[in-house]
């Protein structure tokens, strides 16, 4: 039995233990109750908290990627689908734990309902059996615990309904979100349908039917004002089944070649299924520069449109093959000057050592005479070198032989002496050493002696 004082009254009464548990039981349920009022606000500022951070990293995200080129729409499009997919992970992860959480709160509160309706029915067996003042005073304190679970379960709708409230809002702004991705990649779209109408107005423009006949048109624009004395055309003599595409070679009053370029023309459709490089055609354009012994051999290209390395200018491929460049077609002509110019450049030291060889041919032909002399005479010191070797060999091997022999003396000599010095070593206490009959035998011969 326990006794406890009413606070109201400062009545004391006695409590059997089955009643001290009920009393204590409702003291713990409103502590839960205030823990669990706790516990689902934290949870909703968690999820307030999880949603302002995917909102932001949403926008900085959108605010990085419209500032990327067109060539990175899908990227965009991709990290777009991802930020919503991960916003609704996101959202849904913390809606499930709500659920779950809130789920495991009903679930102790059904649990404690049960426990309480079960202590309610045995109270009731003993209220039928004996009724007093102090039962009719717990039955009251029943009925307010009733009560403050009533209100409590009011107040759990209450959160759910406002934890529904905020998920709506939530939805409602992802929505919003989601059409501002859907405008802006509008944009990018359109942007990029633009760029292509106007990339195909000007390969229309610039290329015309061909991009051979584009290069041919815009160097017979300008072939009779500066370069006269040139020669331009296609290359229609196949060696070994291959040929370039054209051909330029300029020569000076002399009949000296000045600049040769061997030019390969590549071009292919947007739609296109099989995109080549432009790597594909250096080896065969060098191949082909060769065998028409061009110095230069440029390829004029439209592969690989979305290549920053090829569309900065004329770009320099010597490092795969010697003088060899990929240029664009609006490069065409620029070329062609600047090696023309460069070419020129060197063309007076080139006819000053044409005429330096015409003058002195005597010269050229002492030369070639004196490197048969050499020739002739570096022939026959390598045989008499060849054969003052084989001598030197042989005197080597000689005087090897002769050391060798050296070595025997001298190990003989050694082994000579090492048998004088034993001979010199031996006397008669070490004969007679280990050997009683021989000591007594000298030692009779020195006592006849003596």
């Amino acid at each position: 039995m326990h006794n406890i004082q009413c606070p109201h009254c400062h009545k004391t009464f006695a409590l059997d233990d089955a009643g001290y548990a009920d009393i204590l039981k409702q003291v713990k349920d409103k502590e839960f109750t205030q823990e669990l009022h706790e516990k689902l606000e934290q949870l909703e500022k968690q999820h307030q908290q999880d949603l302002d951070l995917a909102n932001e990293k949403a926008k900085g995200t959108l605010r990085q990627e419209l500032s990327k080129k067109e060539q990175e729409l899908l990227d965009l499009q991709s990290k777009i689908d991802a930020s919503a997919q991960e916003k609704e992970l996101a959202v849904h992860k913390a809606q499930q734990e709500m659920q779950e959480q809130i789920a495991n709160q009903q679930a102790k509160i059904s649990e404690l309902q049960a426990k309480s309706e079960a202590l309610d029915k045995e109270k009731e067996y003993a209220i039928k059996d004996a009724l007093s003042d102090k039962d009719k005073e717990l039955l009251e304190l029943k009925n307010k615990l009733h009560a403050l679970e009533l209100e409590n379960q009011n107040k759990l709708e209450k959160v759910q309904h406002e934890v529904a409230l905020k998920e709506r809002e939530s939805e409602l702004e992802k929505q919003t979100l989601k059409e501002t991705y859907e405008l802006q990649l509008r944009l990018k779209q359109e942007e990029v349908e633009t760029y292509k109408d106007f990339k195909a107005r000007q390969s229309t423009k610039m290329i015309g039917e061909s991009l051979e006949q584009y290069c041919e048109n815009e160097f017979n624009k300008i072939r009779a004002t500066a370069f006269p004395s040139a020669q331009f055309g296609k290359d229609n003599l196949a060696v070994e089944g291959t040929k370039g595409d054209y051909i330029y070679r300029e020569f000076d009053d002399m009949g000296n070649e000045v600049i040769s370029i061997m030019f390969e023309m590549k071009n292919e459709a947007d739609q296109t299924t099989t995109k080549k490089k432009n790597t594909d055609h250096l080896k065969k354009l060098d191949s082909d520069r060769t065998k028409k012994n061009c110095e230069y051999a440029v390829l004029v290209s439209m592969l690989e449109m979305d290549n920053d390395f090829y569309n900065n200018g004329i770009v320099d491929m010597s490092y795969e093959y010697p003088k060899m460049y990929v240029i664009r077609p609006q490069f065409f002509i620029p070329l062609i000057g600047l090696l023309r110019n460069a070419a020129l450049n060197t063309l007076t030291y080139k006819q000053e050592v044409a005429q330096m060889r015409a003058q002195n041919i005597d010269i050229t032909n002492f030369e070639s005479e004196l490197d048969a002399f050499k020739d002739a005479f570096g022939k026959n010191y390598e045989r008499a070198s060849k054969r003052f070797k084989d001598a030197i060999d042989g005197i080597d091997k000689t005087i090897k032989q002769l050391e060798k022999t050296k070595d025997a003396l001298l190990s003989s000599e050694n082994n000579l002496r090492l048998a004088n010095n034993k001979a010199n070593d031996l006397t008669v206490k070490k004969l007679t050493h280990g050997n009683p009959t021989m000591k007594a035998k000298f030692d009779e011969l020195k006592r006849e002696d003596n």
